[in-house]
């Protein structure tokens, strides 16, 4: 499944990956280091066991797992872990749980990587101003790039790559700024600085859970995949990894040199900056903070898209404000986004205490694409002794990093876990609905009755209804249809049609795919139009459907001309009318009772979300809108007694 183009680099798209991919993994040092250390007095053997830890976590996770590995099960150019379940869920029905753990986890996690990466920047200014209030200052800094949202990013995304550059150098001079006065503190790239910390020193082993900040970022790097591609990612990592790498020694070296004291609400990061440049580099902190939540809403508004093609979501309204690939806008989560951040700023209020919080659900995205990737690499006949450890390192691995952040569960981890799991039961549920709607829904044989379409086009008795009559079908088979779209045409009030056209619309599991069949089952009377549209495709059937009738204009497959003699003269097209069929939970149902809640649950959702019609991208002045009753199970025992008075 590997794209070859991928792995092209280019100076351009170097920049771009820097500008888009490593926010988030870039900003930790903010506040890595500082919630290693916390409240306790510094110590020689933690600070060089923590730096220690700290490069063999950017190693074996960030570079091997992610960098090396990860990235190369891309979807036609896309990543992330949705994108990845698509690959192999037609494999094993099992998969669909753990891709549904991590996009729940990696989604509640999310909302706390804004405000932690302001709030941490934005907090320097406590240096130059030790009374400032910064949560008001924080929370508009958010408030302003969620309304920005709309109006898309190309305009500031041309500017996010320059500043990342500038971001990464100044982590890079920082750094050597303060190794050259303990270079000792190289000893650290030795792991056995790293062992000792967890195997010997009290309390050693739960670190990991602040250690895995500088980590957290990883899973942007396959979820922006499809926005870089693989060797811009790779090549630009390089200079990445040595920037981040040096300022975590830098900071490692200035706590060296500073054993026995307490931080005492100092942050690492700023205690190495000179006094005079303390105000340019809270700017640029705050500038790469924006930047790192931004790769953040453009990757949840990604999932988000992905997860309702994949019948995961409920159909939520998407925007594209712009024609650039990858550019969207989903209002209901910006504005939910908006909201949880906001809620953790005032809930947590200093980015101290939203460390305490922070990772504990990100682990279970890594742990779940670890499972989703390790399934990949059997189905691919990888050597399953290379499968088998691949397993178990990084289970042994990521199992470690959530035993250590189990610990932040009641200091705040409760949070993004509870925001997790009702994600997940949202995702579970409308996946559920879905399956029971499509198992219930009746099909019939289409060919059986093209006949009596054909007569019912032709009696002149019965008003005409629309020259081209579409309906919206769920029948991916050529030779089926709903019986409920035969009930709208013949029995509801028949509907005289020149042409009965019938539309499906499948999913594919790649991302940009934009195929269609067309088959014609009696010319000129009935046409049966399948979609295969990718899950990145943005559903615009009225546009598609209308060049997909130019080609079998061309192609004298079809006449569209209006049937009406004087229109027919004038060589006029046809009317075009749409029927979409929207279901509603019948009264007359005798459910089990959990399969009556999520069916409840699934039309309650649906009311408030886009109807059919505005899914299906259709012209609304010429839709007509059927309710029919989902009925999933009658109560066949009832026995009435006719009485004669």
């Amino acid at each position: 499944m590997s794209s070859k183009h991928n792995e092209r680099a280019s100076a351009a798209g170097l920049l771009v990956a820097l500008g888009i991919i490593f926010g988030d993994i870039g900003t930790s040092p903010l506040y890595a280091m500082q919630a290693i250390i916390g409240k306790e007095r510094i110590a020689l053997d933690v600070v060089y066991g923590s730096v220690s830890c700290i490069f063999w976590t950017l190693t074996l996770q960030t570079t091997i797992k992610y960098v090396i590995l990860i990235l190369r099960a891309d979807n036609n150019g896309e990543g992330g872990i949705l994108a990845l379940y698509a690959l192999v869920r037609k494999n094993a029905k099992w998969l669909t749980i753990p891709a549904i753990i991590g996009a729940s986890t990696l989604l509640a996690d999310g909302i706390i990587t804004p405000p932690i990466s302001v709030s941490s920047a934005i907090e320097g200014l406590h240096i130059l101003y030790p009374g400032i209030q910064t949560i008001p200052i924080v929370i508009a800094i958010l408030t302003l790039l969620f309304v920005i949202q709309i109006f898309g990013t190309t305009i500031v995304g041309r500017a996010f790559g320059p500043v990342m550059l500038i971001w990464f150098l100044m982590l890079l001079v920082l750094g050597l700024s303060q190794v050259i006065y303990h270079p000792e503190i190289f000893k650290a790239f030795n792991p056995n600085y790293a062992y000792q910390l967890l195997a010997n020193h009290p309390g050693g082993f739960w670190l990991l859970g602040s250690v895995f900040l500088c980590t957290t970022g990883a899973e942007a790097l396959y979820s922006d995949l499809g926005h870089c591609g693989r060797g811009n990612i790779r090549i630009s990592w390089i200079y990445v990894k040595t920037c981040l790498v040096i300022n975590y020694f830098g900071q490692g070296a200035w706590l060296a040199m500073h054993v026995g004291e307490t931080l005492n609400g100092r942050k690492p990061f700023y205690e190495i900056m000179p006094d005079w440049w303390l105000l340019p580099g809270i700017c640029i902190a705050t500038m790469a903070t924006i930047i790192a939540s931004q790769a953040l809403i453009s990757g949840s508004f990604t999932l988000i898209s992905e997860a309702i093609r994949l019948n995961l979501w409920p159909k939520v309204r998407l925007v594209y404000p712009s024609n650039q690939k990858g550019q969207l806008y989903v209002p209901s989560v910006n504005w939910l986004l908006w909201a949880g951040c906001v809620g953790i700023v005032l809930y947590f209020k200093e980015s101290s205490h939203m460390e305490a919080a922070y990772g504990l659900a990100i682990t279970l995205t890594m742990i779940m694409t670890t499972l989703l990737f390790s399934y990949y690499l059997f189905v691919h006949k990888i050597n399953k002794l290379w499968v088998a450890s691949f397993i178990v390192i990084y289970l042994a691995i990521e199992g470690s990093f959530l035993a250590a952040n189990l610990l932040k569960f009641p200091h705040g981890g409760w949070v993004s876990l509870l925001l997790a799991i009702i994600i997940a039961d949202l995702m579970a549920m409308w996946l559920r609905a879905n399956i029971i709607k499509l198992r219930l829904t009746e099909f019939v044989d289409l060919g059986k009755h093209i006949g009596s379409l054909k007569e019912l086009s032709n009696d002149i008795s019965i008003p005409k209804y629309a020259t081209h009559l579409i309906f919206m079908s769920n029948a991916a088979d050529d030779n089926e249809i709903e019986s409920k779209i035969l009930y709208s045409i013949f029995q509801k009030r028949p509907k005289r049609a020149d042409i009965y056209w019938f539309v499906h619309v499948e999913t594919t599991d790649e991302p940009y795919t934009l195929d269609y069949h067309v088959n014609v089952r009696a010319e000129d009377d009935v046409i049966k139009i399948n979609f295969m549209l990718g899950f990145r495709v943005e559903q615009r059937i009225n546009m598609f459907l209308r060049n997909v009738v130019q080609d079998m204009v061309k192609n004298n497959e079809v006449d569209i001309t209006s049937r009406y003699e004087s229109l027919n003269r004038q060589n006029i097209t046809g009317d075009f009318r749409f029927v979409v069929l929207e279901r509603y939970l019948s009264v007359e149902n005798d459910l089990p009772w959990h399969e009556e809640f999520i069916m409840k649950f699934y039309f309650a959702i649906k009311s408030i979300t886009n109807s059919e019609s505005q899914w299906f991208g259709l012209d609304n002045s010429s839709v007509k809108v059927e309710k029919v009753p989902l009925v999933i199970k009658t109560n066949s025992q009832i026995r009435m007694r006719r009485v004669y008075m």
